[in-house]
């Protein structure tokens, strides 16, 4: 794609090696913002309702006025969408609370919000992945109390994922208080024990992702037992299966966790019903 993606950038379609933003904005700054990530499978924005009710909640939760209503999102995503080549692409939008002089109090009188968007080719793991499954770390979540909020500021997820790059991993499980479980770095857990799933609750110590929702739906339809509830260190040791999941990742099985098998050490069958009942709902759910 390189210079050829187009991108949105404060009310303009244009390419991204001209998208140029002050160093004064607030999200260069302060990290003063929030983002949003949707995916698009068939040139169609999937569960745009859920994303943009997403974002409003993050942009709520910092104090910051919505710039635009959902039909105008709609309009301006479409429109997105079709100026990018892919056929399924994933949408990254960035809004902070503009440009100011520095100052950790908001810019009074208010200033216009910086609003970005740009789309990127999506891309499914491939099926030598989906055999073996994924390995993961553990490590205490040391981020603030607000995870519920899509924050731009994501220097503790970072630090966090990279901890499990260092160690030769994919991804890093974050455990609060040393007691229960509560997310990836980039992504949400999912816990199997006896056949049935475990997930943790939507609270504001978790991001509330869309594909979570998505695999607790298809659990209820497909009458697998689940539960949503906290869950508790010793029972991410103990799980038979351990699953992964977000827009772009889709399902995973976790089948190393701290150097150690998860279960039988390969994908278990609660991984194989869940990802192929995924696989389903895409082509007949977000491809319609």
């Amino acid at each position: 794609m390189g210079d050829e993606m187009t991108v949105y950038l404060n009310g303009q379609f244009l390419p991204i090696a001209e998208a140029k933003i002050s160093v004064l904005d607030r999200g260069f700054i302060f990290g003063d913002g929030v983002y949003e990530v949707i995916p698009v499978y068939s040139r169609r924005a999937f569960r745009l309702d859920e994303h943009l009710r997403r974002l409003d909640h993050s942009l709520s939760g910092i104090r910051l006025a919505n710039p635009h209503s959902d039909a105008a999102w709609t309009q301006l995503l479409n429109e997105l969408i079709a100026r990018n080549t892919p056929e399924d692409q994933y949408l990254y939008l960035h809004i902070t609370r503009g440009v100011a002089k520095r100052d950790h109090a908001f810019p009074n009188p208010p200033v216009a919000p910086t609003v970005f968007a740009m789309s990127s080719p999506l891309t499914t793991p491939p099926a030598a992945l989906l055999a073996s499954g994924i390995s993961a770390i553990t490590a205490p979540d040391n981020r603030w109390l607000r995870s519920d909020i899509k924050a731009i500021s994501l220097l503790p997820n970072v630090l966090l994922r990279q901890m499990a790059i260092d160690a030769g991993c994919a991804e890093t499980i974050m455990i609060r208080d040393d007691a229960f479980m509560t997310e990836g770095a980039a992504s949400n857990i999912f816990v199997v024990k006896n056949g049935t799933l475990l997930a943790p609750p939507k609270d504001n110590l978790m991001l509330p992702g869309i594909t979570y929702d998505v695999v607790l739906e298809l659990a209820a339809a497909n009458n697998i037992p689940h539960e949503v509830r906290k869950v508790m260190k010793n029972e991410i040791f103990g799980a038979d299966e351990l699953l992964l999941t977000s827009s772009t990742k889709e399902v995973l099985a976790i089948t190393t966790l701290d150097g150690k098998p998860v279960g039988t050490g390969k994908p278990g069958a609660m991984f194989a019903k869940l990802y192929g009942l995924y696989q389903n709902f895409k082509r007949e759910v977000m491809r319609a």
